[in-house]
């Protein structure tokens, strides 16, 4: 119960910051639009590359990503089929990226580093970029297609460069180099703009509190597809990997975990905004997930990872 407190409290923090980004959108006439060109063009590419950069890099590890962006789109493929079915808008093409990725950095980060300390926490990081390669490529493209022709949304994949920063990074760290110590704190300080202007986008997007589940079969089914199928998919892993291959241990098991119970992503906000592919509603059910896993998350830690 007293980490279940604990992990509660330090969550606060980032509901704050979506009720200032509400401010800022509802009295100040702020853009998210602008922020999301930033947040996708500059701030997440920098993130991944120093994140990367950082970590003890060998095969397993560099695995891992892939291994977290193959569940993202296996989950992101099979729910966009059932909402092709149930949800007659454009806003189905958004169920991959809400339920295949998941607020991992903003949201994840802080509670990783609560439950694992500094040296899981760089593990996790590892993990979670697996889910930014999915939001920056097949999730992307997928939300794009709801609204641009194949071409016109393979360019703009193409545009995006989180994943030439991923690339680039794992080249340059196998090969011995470091980033040097003066540029460091611009690294943490993008760090710092990542969750900030990522929480705060969230909350830019809701103008009205009312009706925040806009569409009740789209936040349904993102609903279950992220706090279901998402953490059903990582035990099932767990338990497979753990009776018959043993390739990892328990910190990545959880790990894994942890990105499958964080909310809906504030990056999905972020390109619903940059596509103006039902913004409002991605908006809503983003936050209305981030309430959820208020509690959601202490009590699932609790069961799974005491």
């Amino acid at each position: 119960m007293a980490a279940a407190l604990a992990l509660f409290y330090k969550l606060l923090p980032l509901y704050i910051t979506v009720a200032l980004g509400w401010v800022a959108g509802r009295y100040l006439q702020a853009s998210g639009k602008h922020i999301a060109g930033i947040m996708l063009y500059i701030v997440t590419p920098s993130v991944v590359f120093s994140g990367v950069m950082a970590a003890p890099l060998s095969m397993e590890v560099i695995l891992l990503p892939l291994l977290v962006f193959t569940l993202c789109s296996v989950l992101g493929f099979a729910h966009m089929r059932i909402a092709r079915g149930i949800i007659s808008d454009g806003s189905a093409s958004l169920i991959p990226l809400s339920v295949g990725t998941g607020n991992t950095g903003y949201f994840g980060i802080p509670v990783a580093l609560l439950l694992f300390g500094q040296e899981g926490l760089a593990l996790y990081i590892v993990c979670m970029l697996g889910t930014t390669l999915f939001e920056n490529s097949v999730g992307f493209y997928l939300a794009a297609r709801g609204r641009y022709s194949l071409r016109d949304s393979l360019v703009r994949v193409a545009r995006l460069p989180s994943v030439y920063a991923f690339m680039l990074a794992v080249v340059l760290n196998l090969n011995g180099f470091s980033i040097p110590d003066v540029f460091t704190p611009l690294f943490d300080n993008l760090r710092g703009a990542y969750s900030v202007l990522g929480m705060m986008i969230i909350g830019m997007g809701i103008l009205s509190f009312r009706g925040l589940a806009g569409n009740l079969r789209f936040t349904g089914l993102a609903f279950f597809g992220k706090f279901v199928s998402w953490p059903l998919a990582a035990i099932v892993l767990w338990w497979l990997d753990a009776r018959f291959f043993g390739i990892y241990n328990l910190a990545v098991y959880q790990a894994i975990f942890l990105i499958s119970i964080t909310p809906i992503a504030a990056n999905t906000v972020v390109i619903a905004t940059m596509l103006d592919t039902a913004p409002k509603q991605a908006a809503g059910t983003a936050l209305l997930s981030t309430l959820f896993a208020l509690l959601f998350i202490p009590v699932m830690v609790a069961l799974v990872m005491p």
